[in-house]
């Protein structure tokens, strides 16, 4: 009997035995699915959040060469997003040049949790430099004409596109359809970082050259109108770099220089659209282009390169001004590989 009841409780305890065991393995394999689960999911996630961003372009106010380079990014995203499969979804933010705007776009811009922020132009692109210092959110500008001078060098998380200026080739372009010219006229805003290199290279030049040269600078539309009907009868031709506060008064300016009789040079070819005589630059839609690829490599991809310097040398001349003028700009294909004529926009 007591053999009996042995026997009967190994028995039991065999069952229970393989019954705790039967329990463990159904709690790993629960464990291991729920792991599987969880593994799945977060792939499911981070596919998601790859086929999709956030971008945020901010235009430091509104004229044509920054309207170009806005219009510009929009379609090549646009255009990568169908040709990858994915979804881009950006916004637009315009600062109306002032730099409290700029800077409260730019805490409102990482607050929303933006993938990247494309600033065009040098205030905007400081302030989003700036704003996204916290976050490191990939800041890739357009249209730096100097982003050493601009202190936007060396940071980890911006780069962008310049469209430095060749100064010597717009002014050789002057003297080439003007070589008796006297006096250049250099208007530019003082508060414009982009202004301040060619300035300086057009003043070095004119030195060299034994050339006088009047300056006259504004801040708003109405001082640069005032410092532009000002050398109407003082200067030979006037020379502007890619100013944004001078852009703005484009058409104003360059009807009123056309008026005076005086060519008016300028550092971008909406200048030109907009009424001035001629420029040698770069060309903003491919610009703007190239900053729109710029921002997607660094979303897919997470490399922040140097900024990339555009390439020039394409002359643009506005036949209308140039007959209104009575000027034969025929010189200037010996200076470029590409001119370009256009007419004034309405």
């Amino acid at each position: 009997m007591k053999k009996f009841v042995a026997v009967l409780s190994a028995a039991a305890m065999m069952t229970s035995l393989a019954a705790c065991g039967s329990t463990a393995d159904t709690a790993n394999t629960a464990a291991s699915s729920a792991e599987t689960t969880a593994s799945a999911a977060e792939s499911t996630a981070d596919t998601a959040a790859a086929d999709s961003y956030k971008v945020a372009i901010v235009q430091q106010l509104d004229h044509a060469s920054l309207d170009e380079i806005r219009v510009a990014i929009e379609k090549e995203l646009d255009a990568k997003a169908v040709e990858k499969g994915i979804t881009i979804e950006y916004k637009d933010f315009n600062g109306q040049n002032d730099a409290t705007t700029l800077n409260q776009i730019g805490t409102q811009v990482v607050a929303d949790g933006y993938d990247a922020i494309i600033p065009i132009a040098t205030l905007a692109a400081q302030c989003m430099t700036t704003a996204a210092e916290s976050t490191k959110t990939p800041v890739i500008y357009a249209a730096i004409s100097d982003p050493a001078a601009a202190d936007l060098t060396d940071i980890d998380y911006v780069t962008g596109t310049s469209d430095a200026l060749n100064t010597q080739s717009i002014m050789d372009m002057m003297f080439a359809v003007q070589p008796d010219i006297q006096t250049v006229g250099l208007l530019y805003s003082n508060s414009e970082a982009n202004s301040t290199t060619p300035i300086a290279e057009a003043k070095a030049y004119l030195d060299a050259k034994g050339i006088a040269y009047v300056e006259k600078t504004g801040n708003t539309n109405d001082e640069i109108m005032t410092a532009a009907s000002s050398m109407v009868g003082q200067v030979d031709a006037v020379f502007t770099p890619t100013d944004n506060v001078v852009m703005a008064a484009a058409a104003a300016v360059s009807e009123t220089l056309t008026k005076g009789g005086i060519p008016f040079y300028t550092g971008a070819d909406s200048f030109v659209t907009a009424g001035a005589f001629a420029t040698c630059g770069v060309n903003y839609t491919e610009l703007g282009t190239y900053t729109a690829d710029m921002a997607l490599d660094i979303l897919e991809t997470g490399v922040v390169p140097a900024y990339h310097i555009m390439d020039g040398g394409i002359i643009t001349v506005n036949t209308e001004t140039a007959a209104a003028l009575g000027i034969d700009y025929s010189a200037f294909n010996d200076l470029a590989g590409q001119v370009v004529e256009v007419t004034t926009a309405e």
